[in-house]
């Protein structure tokens, strides 16, 4: 009975059911649109912790990503995914899941290729058939990290699609970027139309992580709109408040996640360790207890509460096509040299005004709101503006554009002095982290913006910084203030990061630490 199943064809792949792409959209099988509104859950460490998918479900979400292994840690066997499967559709959720053994490969010790991922999933294929209405299969977690691997992302990635649909899984198939899923060489982005025309099943489904690479709202747009420009499905498939490697816009990445229809699934719901206990969105697996990460995420501007509609597969209501009315044209006040407030006459819809969106006239996005008023900051000195209003409602339908409001910010400025003071926190033989270099406002009135030099001592190579804009001439060394820590009120502080190389048996550390305006 073996020998007849496996000589049996695969069923073609214009057979496939379910969740699928259309275009740069995913649709469930009655052709209605689905956008992924969840967390994930690091089930592969925490197999007891099984209320969490009610929990996570009752915070709004539609969509969990499940953290799998298949022996790099302890191996879930097709039972445990089976189990998993069930308590996703018991709790009326669409089940991601994901091999988290590919995390790192290339630099991290013991790291799996997505081929061994592509095993893992025929080894539990039993659980997965006849579910492709519920799960969408991420074949491996960050499968590469920074270095390069042979063969490369794109390779990789288009064999193991091929491997899964000759083994005739038919399910939507979602692939993380490399670079630790960060994709800041844009491996991803520049073979993604060559990944996805390699799939038989034209079903593949690409996630970015946004941490540290995604700080601004400039590389969070471009890398949005690099896949809207290919006509490719993007979702963000990992981002947090706040990283090791930096500090991620979350506010840009959720709405314009929003705004486009993308999806979003932030990590993780709890459990974490290693140095990022943060990104906890929950205390102990406890949702009575929701971080400040865990508020901003579930019930935030453009947050799974206010922005997730559960699939048509649980009975979710049919796509509400109607657009909000225009906002009215925004009035500024409170101008300063780095922000303004803006207000509006606010819209109407015919189910509910979930949010706000504002836009420079070039189209970049300046804020969201869950109100007809927003303070901007981080807006440079000294500049004309011109802005927008867009209103989006639950559905994400926007509305049309207000009419555009011009204002133009004052001067920097800002007498008095500043201090800077940088703290080793950990070091080793060839190279150290600073962190924080903290930054102090001394004077009696408010700043905008910041600069910090120093100096490495010779032979000492940067190599990474965070929450500084970083320039190196030599040995000196000059930081930056960002466009969301500039502005320090008399005494409050803000701090930024670094991490250097420095030959053998040289202890030296940076001095001179010098601040101004």
């Amino acid at each position: 009975m073996l020998a007849a199943f496996l000589v049996l064809p695969a069923v073609p792949a214009s057979a496939a059911t379910g969740l699928r792409v259309s275009g740069a959209k995913i649709l469930e099988s009655n052709g209605q649109e689905f956008v992924m509104r969840g967390t994930s859950h690091a089930h592969t460490w925490y197999a007891t912790q099984t209320k969490a998918f009610a929990d996570i479900k009752s915070l709004k979400a539609n969509t969990v990503r499940v953290v799998l292994s298949g022996g790099r840690w302890t191996a879930n066997t097709a039972a445990d995914v089976a189990n998993v499967v069930a308590l996703c559709k018991q709790n009326k959720l669409i089940c991601v899941l994901e091999n988290h053994d590919t995390t790192g490969y290339g630099e991290q010790s013991g790291a799996y290729t997505l081929d061994q991922a592509a095993n893992y999933w025929i080894s539990v294929k039993s659980a997965l058939v006849g579910q492709e209405d519920y799960v969408i299969v991420n074949i491996g977690n960050e499968p590469v990290g920074n270095n390069a691997v042979t063969p490369g992302w794109a390779a990789a990635t288009t064999a193991a699609i091929q491997k899964l649909r000759t083994n005739g899984f038919e399910h939507a198939i979602m692939v993380d970027a490399p670079n630790w899923g960060q994709d800041w060489q844009f491996g991803m982005r520049d073979n993604a139309r060559a990944v996805f025309d390699s799939d038989p099943a034209k079903n593949t489904i690409f996630s970015i992580h946004m941490y540290g690479v995604f700080d601004t709202a400039a590389e969070i747009n471009a890398y949005m709109d690099a896949f809207k420009t290919a006509g490719l499905p993007l979702v963000v498939g990992e981002f947090g408040f706040n990283h090791s490697d930096g500090d991620p816009d979350e506010d840009t990445i959720m709405a314009q996640a929003v705004s486009r229809g993308l999806g979003y699934l932030g990590w993780s719901w709890s459990g974490n360790g290693g140095g990022v206990e943060y990104l906890d969105q929950v205390t102990n697996f406890d949702v009575t207890q929701l971080t400040s990460w865990g508020q901003r995420l579930f019930n935030g501007a453009n947050g799974i509460a206010a922005t997730s509609k559960q699939a048509s597969i649980y009975g979710g209501g049919t796509t509400d096509p109607t657009p909000p009315s225009t906002p009215g044209t925004p009035a500024a006040s409170n101008i300063t040299s780095s922000g303004a407030t803006l207000t509006w006459t606010a819209s109407t819809d015919n189910v509910g005004v979930a949010g706000y969106d504002v836009y420079t006239s070039t189209g970049t996005a300046l804020g969201s709101t869950a109100t007809n008023s927003i303070a901007l900051t981080g807006l440079s000195a000294a500049t004309a503006y011109q802005v927008y209003v867009k209103a989006r409602d639950a559905a994400g339908n926007q509305s049309a554009q207000s009419p555009a409001a011009s204002f133009t910010t004052l001067s920097g400025g800002g007498g008095g002095g500043c201090t800077a003071a940088g703290t080793v926190q950990s070091q080793w033989g060839t190279g150290y982290v600073v962190q924080p270099v903290t930054v102090t406002n001394t004077s009696t009135s408010a700043k905008t913006s910041w600069t910090v030099t120093f100096t490495l001592p010779a032979g000492h190579t940067l190599t990474g910084s965070w929450n500084a804009a970083v320039t190196v001439s030599g040995q000196t060394v000059t930081a930056k203030s960002m466009g969301y820590n500039g502005t320090l009120a008399p005494n409050a502080s803000t701090s930024f990061g670094l991490q250097a190389s420095r030959p053998t048996g040289n202890t030296s550390v940076p001095s001179g630490y010098t601040c101004a305006n």
